[in-house]
């Protein structure tokens, strides 16, 4: 089993002029990388997770994984969460960890990502919060030559 895994959060169509951001650190004592204002678009967030073995399962840890073995995630921040000024929005979008197989694990660690696509937009138009509904999970995706 590979040590680490790359993975990749699509936020589909967030509200434009809001900031989004990847939650790197845990508690009062994180900062907000890869920032990014919506203009409406997709945008993208990349990080990698060091991987655990734990029994038959696999579990996952480093600066971007949140919460305890068995329920981790990714914070997206959104608004004042991402450091933007003069904004209503103080959120978080919760991406859970999930769902990801042995073998997934093994397909993304030669020349691929971990990627779930997330719906940046709440049913009341304002930006999504809390944990992802409808979430698709994580599939194998290959990843461009740089």
């Amino acid at each position: 089993m590979p040590d680490a895994v790359k993975f990749r959060i699509v936020l589909q169509a967030p509200p434009a002029d809001i900031d989004y951001g990847l939650q790197k650190g845990r508690g009062s004592i994180y900062e907000t990388v890869q920032t990014q204002r919506s203009d409406g678009g997709d945008l993208t967030f990349e990080f990698d997770a060091e991987i655990k073995a734990s029994g038959a399962a696999s579990d996952f840890r480093g600066p971007f994984v949140q919460g305890p073995a068995g329920g981790r995630f990714v914070y997206i921040d959104i608004g004042a969460c991402a450091g933007q000024a003069g904004t209503p929005w103080s959120r978080r979008l919760k991406v859970p960890l999930g769902g990801i197989t042995a073998e997934m694990i093994r397909r993304a660690a030669s020349d691929a990502v971990l990627e779930a696509s997330v719906p940046g937009t709440g049913r009341d138009g304002t930006p999504a919060c809390a944990s992802v509904k409808d979430f698709a999970g994580w599939k194998v995706k290959v990843s461009p030559r740089r």
